[in-house]
């Protein structure tokens, strides 16, 4: 039962983290323009904004006006993200159904144990969801970088 709950808590972690991932807009910093570097300003770009900070320690960021003026690559980003969450949060339920503390299905153990099975199978899938949009938008930084120099 504590290889559960463990096994509960990091999944849990690893939800909350995809929530931080998705609302931080880190996922481009870069100190250029064009070819450029700018040392007085850091650019940030992320999922639902764009932050630019001063040397001076001053940010401002501001939210992107229209969803159809995004690029491609950001809007599929930004569904899956969302479609990692809302499957996360499915094998959450799942999970704390199939764990053997709690008291859903306590007279079919046969139930519980494949309900939490099938938990655990929905959390590698938010985690590959999760996994494949990073290599993804690692693979776009570094080819934008290489397309700069």
């Amino acid at each position: 039962m504590r290889t559960q709950l463990v096994g509960l808590c990091l999944a849990i972690i690893g939800f909350l983290g995809t929530i931080l991932i998705c609302a931080l807009p880190m996922w481009k910093v870069t100190a250029f323009i064009g070819a450029n570097i700018i040392t007085a300003q850091v650019f940030w770009e992320g999922l639902w904004m764009n932050c630019v900070i001063q040397s001076t320690g001053h940010s401002q960021c501001k939210a992107y006006d229209s969803v159809l003026a995004l690029p491609q690559e950001l809007q599929a980003s930004r569904a899956l993200i969302c479609v990692s969450i809302a499957v996360s949060v499915v094998a959450i339920g799942l999970t704390v159904v199939g764990v053997r503390c709690t008291n859903f299905y306590r007279d079919d153990w046969l139930t519980k144990s494949n309900v939490g099975l099938a938990g655990g199978v929905v959390f590698i899938l938010a985690g590959l969801l999760c996994a494949f949009l990073s290599a993804v938008s690692i693979h776009e930084v570094h080819h934008v970088e290489q397309s700069c120099f």
